[in-house]
């Protein structure tokens, strides 16, 4: 039995993936492709699109009426997930969110929207960062109150808009809560004074085509450890993102996370 997906933001990077790699999963069957009603591409095969060849399904500006969908993925942009939001609500369909680089006002409609439909919103669709943010948890509750610095460094694309990532700021908001940090500072310059205790440090870089990598750096004096994650392909996030939209098929309203698709 296949699972009925639209794919939300469908002319992007990350669409093309889902479209591709749904093509090839057995038990995925892409119903409908949607993108800004601008965009130029709409009506253009989906499949075509993503480099796999025709999938009888054009792109579309909204959501088609009568297309039967068990789940919507949105990997697009904060506007695009608000107006895909609001549809699904309309329409009771599950809906997972991808997408990052909301304000706070967008995250609490997002919020809201979970008492009428099923909504996974996570930082990040890959299953090892989603682990990452785990032990990250753990490692913090074990070292607060020990004397460790903690220091969070990302690094994506040149293409990429937001800054910090949405997944660092997820780093950011586990180590606050489980060490009682109360300061986040996003880089350093100038005579900034000494490093205090209840900070965390935040750093971007940007360079070339780089898929995601995030370090958290426990350090305290004579010692240093560190948690690593590196992106080498944007399948990783592609493959959780579709195996969050079949898992969120059929699902009752309320919020999920990428902790109940692993079980963990």
């Amino acid at each position: 039995m296949k699972t009925a997906i639209a794919i939300h933001g469908a002319c992007g990077r990350m669409g093309q993936r889902l479209v591709a790699l749904a093509k090839d999963e057995p038990t995925l069957h892409v119903v409908a492709a949607i993108d800004s009603p601008s965009n130029p591409r709409l009506g253009e095969d989906a499949g075509v699109l993503a480099g796999v060849g025709p999938i009888g399904v054009p792109v579309t500006g909204e959501l088609p009426l009568g297309t039967l969908v068990e789940s919507v993925i949105d990997f697009s942009s904060p506007a695009g997930t608000m107006a895909i939001l609001k549809t699904c609500v309309d329409r009771k369909l599950p809906l997972v969110i991808a997408t990052t680089g909301h304000t706070a006002e967008q995250k609490a409609e997002i919020a809201a929207a979970a008492h009428f439909t099923a909504i996974l919103f996570a930082p990040n669709m890959s299953l090892v960062v989603n682990l990452l943010f785990k032990l990250t948890k753990l490692t913090a509750e074990v070292l607060a109150g020990k004397g460790f610095d903690v220091e969070i460094i990302e690094r994506h694309h040149r293409l990429k808009k937001d800054s910090p990532s949405g997944t660092a700021e997820h780093f950011a908001h586990i180590i606050r809560t489980a060490m009682n940090l109360t300061h986040t500072r996003h880089g350093r310059e100038g005579i900034v004074g000494e490093r205090t205790m209840d900070e965390i440090g935040v750093h971007a870089v940007r360079t070339g085509d780089n898929v995601g990598e995030h370090t958290i750096v426990f350090g305290a004096p004579g010692e240093t450890l560190e948690l690593v994650h590196k992106g080498t392909s944007r399948d990783s996030y592609a493959r959780g993102a579709l195996m969050a939209g079949k898992y969120l098929a059929g699902k009752g309203a309320g919020s999920y996370t990428m902790n109940d698709v692993l079980g963990i």
